[in-house]
């Protein structure tokens, strides 16, 4: 782990950056609370991009465009996700709408920002299920999602916060990808059947 750096962003970055903001708030107008969320993401993104040595911009940006497609109503989403030719093995879309927006973005954002970077939207696609084989940046925008201040107190969450900087990276997305998994259970919600695919790959290779 690195220490927590505060190398500024260039003009540039600052642009656009605050550009890509403007047109969040566009995007989210219908939903202040999802606009909150996604600009708390950017910043917790940040942050943790710089205690873990991972490149900040790249999370900042993923962390604001993340939720872009919550825009879009779940059965809507649905159709879009079938016609982009989504296909998320194990398990019928509709079942899994909640999930589909960091797929659909992933694909559909390009088009507006041909400039994106390959990662950042491999991080987007990903911070919903998760992945075996997440990046640093996938991992950031993942933990970044569930630990932003807008969440609340509860306290896994705040167990989770607590670990920023006296854990490696990979061990905090461990323990927040399983307390999602607990969630989910506890709260009685579909769970993805990939899911547990992923948990049981990372889990022989942790053993």
């Amino acid at each position: 782990m690195s220490g927590e750096g505060e190398v500024p962003f260039t003009h540039e970055q600052e642009r656009t950056i605050a550009a890509l903001e403007a047109d969040l708030a566009q995007q989210l107008a219908r939903k202040p609370h999802r606009l909150a969320h996604s600009l708390s993401v950017g910043h917790e993104a940040e942050r943790l991009a710089r205690v873990y040595g991972v490149d900040p911009y790249l999370a900042r940006i993923a962390g604001i465009l993340h939720d872009w497609e919550k825009a879009v109503p779940d059965s809507e989403l649905v159709d879009v996700a079938r016609d982009l030719g989504i296909d998320l093995e194990g398990d019928d879309l509709a079942q899994v709408a909640p999930l589909l927006h960091g797929y659909v973005a992933a694909r559909t954002l390009p088009a507006r920002y041909p400039w994106l970077p390959r990662e950042v939207l491999r991080a987007i696609e990903r911070h919903t299920i998760g992945a075996a084989d997440m990046s640093p940046l996938d991992m950031v925008l993942f933990i970044a999602d569930g630990i932003e201040p807008t969440r609340g107190s509860v306290p896994a969450l705040d167990a989770q916060r607590a670990l920023v900087g006296e854990v490696a990276l990979d061990e905090l997305w461990w323990r927040t990808f399983r307390d999602t998994i607990v969630y989910v259970v506890e709260t009685g919600r579909h769970l993805y059947p990939g899911t547990i695919e992923i948990y049981n790959e990372v889990a022989a290779r942790r053993a």
